[in-house]
């Protein structure tokens, strides 16, 4: 079989992080081309183009800085020419902006392509919430697996022990992904239940929100053993502690500001998942009359998008205590 091509679609601190240990593990298979493509959303910075800066620096200044890139990871800025030729696709990006890029990507795809999604977020569809690896699969038709866990970017960067959990429905392609993605330090579960991983990676954003409140506030800290794996309650209570979702909803309380512009301050252009996925499965909730049994996401959606006091977030809780 010819070596795999990997294309790595998108570029932010956790594109960045995995870029580091696909550059080097690529280098170390015959299974894949040692070639690695990173579709970059050009930006400028000081004058000079970000593609440029890691092609010549390798290193990505603006949202992975003190960290090389391996010599072997290329940056693209235009999406077509950064998916030429891959047979393995992996996604990182905020989760508003697959279904455009896909449109892009569907005409270059050629049989035969897997892909993986990193991104933690749902999508309102039509008919209710849409999974992304879902919204993957249909636009370009290819199998995809999923990567979730209790994983911080910059401590995954450093090379710190971390646990990841990768769901596959095709083991075979789950298998490929844990040869593609593992390390030492950065130890892969390969498990089934793919849309049960996924979930857990998008809703605890909302949780971790909630968890940031509290913090502002003041107030201190589906029967599967997929809950227990590194996906489930162990990336809950990281984001909960350390993750950018909790440390800018304390700030929100903190300091009045909006989300919008906390988010300019602190994360540097990234985006935050945690509110952007409590819009979504609000509108679920008001669609199926389940606002009242879902306190917890109801009152994060409220006070980050309608203008409801922070201070009644807890007795928004107290009055569903069956459902904390």
């Amino acid at each position: 079989m010819p070596a795999m091509k990997v294309c790595i679609v998108g570029s932010g601190n956790w594109g960045s992080s995995i870029a580091k240990i696909i550059g080097r593990n690529v280098k170390a298979s015959n299974r894949f081309n040692p070639m690695v493509n990173m579709w970059v959303y050009e930006e400028m910075i000081d004058g000079k183009k970000l593609t440029e800066i890691i092609n010549t620096e390798h290193q990505n200044v603006k949202y992975l800085p003190g960290h090389n890139l391996p010599r072997n990871v290329v940056a693209i800025p235009d999406i077509t020419e950064a998916v030429k030729g891959a047979k393995i696709l992996v996604f990182v990006i905020p989760h508003q902006f697959i279904s455009k890029l896909c449109d892009q990507i569907k005409p270059h795809i050629t049989e035969g392509t897997i892909g993986i999604s990193l991104i933690k977020g749902i999508d309102e569809g039509p008919e209710g919430l849409k999974l992304i690896s879902d919204i993957i699969r249909e636009k370009l038709e290819i199998e995809v697996s999923v990567l979730m866990g209790a994983n911080i970017a910059s401590e995954v960067a450093d090379e710190k022990f971390c646990e990841t959990t990768i769901g596959a429905k095709n083991e075979a392609n789950g298998l490929v992904f844990k040869e593609l993605l593992q390390t030492p330090n950065f130890r892969i579960t390969v498990v089934e239940e793919s849309d049960t991983v996924e979930l857990c990676g998008a809703l605890k954003n909302i949780v971790a929100v909630g968890a940031g409140f509290c913090d502002g506030l003041g107030f201190g800290q589906v029967s599967s053993t997929t809950f227990l794996e590194s996906c489930g309650v162990a990336d809950l209570i990281t984001t909960c502690y350390g993750g950018r979702n909790r440390k800018v909803a304390e700030a929100f309380v903190v300091t009045s500001k909006t989300i919008v512009e906390l988010e300019a301050e602190m994360l540097n252009g990234q985006k935050l998942q945690g509110p952007q996925t409590s819009a979504e499965v609000y509108k679920l909730l008001q669609k199926k009359d389940l606002v009242n049994k879902f306190p917890l996401f109801s009152a994060v959606y409220q006070i980050c998008f309608e203008g409801k006091e922070v201070k009644e977030f807890i007795t928004c809780l107290q009055n569903h205590p069956e459902h904390i």
